[in-house]
């Protein structure tokens, strides 16, 4: 993920911290600041000298050290003034009466740069979040919008002096990143001298997300890769649902195809019951009981064959026997040995 461009102090470079920091990038070096203070105390001389180099005033400011800079790495508001210049930038004094009966909400604003006691910082906004990016810090720490109007009345308060920054500052990665989504911070940065294990300094751009600053994307914003699996995720139950419907139609359309296909069955065999006997009418409940096994017409035409044959057998099975009588005559022979094998006695 792109990062957010936070330097951190080195030595008394704060106003090149501060300038960087504002701009996002490396673009000043001490020594493009230096030459900016040498450029202002020469045009500051040439404007004393106008008055008579042999007045008192000309040489006091001779003997002065340069009010532009020092040994230390310090620059005046008008160094970084001129610098900003370069850029179309403008410092307006946020303290003054003529900003203040503006009454402009400091959350509108771009970007604010702050002093006190020579030390300079950059508060900015990027994207819809505003960032402390003191370079005493850590890390960049995270504004809330109701905590920026509280935040600089505290400054106010201790004594510092807030310039308001009024142009457009030059694109960058971290502007770009945060305009389309917002971030959190679960830890916030702590001063330099507090970091025990503080290994490294100077420049430095610490990436959005990272463990060291906490800073992890709200929940309520969607990563676009999440939104597109969302999307076909979606997509894929549409297609489940459609194949359900065919299915389900699909299964409508063979209940259907079985009902006729029962109703020409019972056709036929309400046909045969009408045209054949009783013995017939049974066949054909014998043939509905085994409607699931799928039979010939020649496997038909047997089974019915043998139910009839088993009928006519039953038939006669129930037929009742006459009694057994005593023949008249020599002739009766039909029923000899019918009563346990006795032979009638002749006549005496």
């Amino acid at each position: 993920m792109d990062s957010i461009f936070h330097e951190k102090q080195e030595g008394s470079l704060c106003a090149q911290h501060c300038l960087n920091n504002l701009l996002q990038g490396e673009y000043f070096t001490p020594v493009d600041l230096s030459s900016i203070a040498q450029q202002l105390d020469e045009e500051e001389r040439m404007r004393m000298a106008e008055g008579g180099m042999a007045s008192e005033e000309y040489r006091t400011f001779l003997q002065q050290p340069s009010g532009n800079m020092d040994d230390s790495g310090f620059f005046s508001i008008q160094v970084i003034s001129n610098a900003l210049r370069v850029w179309g930038l403008e410092l307006i004094l946020f303290n003054s009466r003529e900003y203040q009966s503006l009454m402009i909400n400091p959350i509108n604003e771009k970007a604010f740069i702050c002093n006190y006691k020579e030390h300079w910082f950059t508060i900015r906004k990027l994207g819809q979040q505003w960032f402390n990016l003191n370079s005493l810090l850590t890390g960049p720490e995270l504004i809330s919008d109701t905590y920026l109007a509280l935040f600089l009345a505290q400054l106010q308060q201790e004594g510092y002096s807030i310039f308001v920054i009024r142009g457009n500052l030059p694109e960058c990665e971290a502007e770009q990143i945060l305009g389309i989504m917002r971030v959190q911070q679960q830890q916030r940065p702590r001063l330099i001298g507090e970091e025990e294990a503080q290994t490294s300094s100077g420049s430095r751009s610490v990436a959005l997300g990272q463990s060291e600053m906490g800073f992890v994307v709200e929940d309520e914003v969607v990563d676009e890769d999440e939104e597109l699996k969302r999307a076909l995720a979606l997509s894929r139950q549409d297609i489940d649902v459609e194949d359900e419907e065919a299915d389900l139609r699909r299964a409508i359309q063979l209940s259907m195809q079985g009902a006729v296909m029962c109703n020409k069955s019972s056709e036929c065999e309400v046909g045969n019951v009408k045209s054949g006997s009783q013995a017939a009418g049974s066949a054909a409940r014998e043939q509905r009981e085994g409607q699931n096994e799928t039979l010939t017409a020649e496997e038909l035409r047997k089974r019915r064959q043998a139910y009839f044959d088993r009928q006519q057998q039953q038939t006669q099975t129930n037929i009742p026997q006459p009694k057994d009588t005593q023949p008249t005559g020599s002739s009766g022979s039909v029923n000899a040995g019918c009563e346990g094998d006795q032979q009638p006695k002749p006549s005496q």
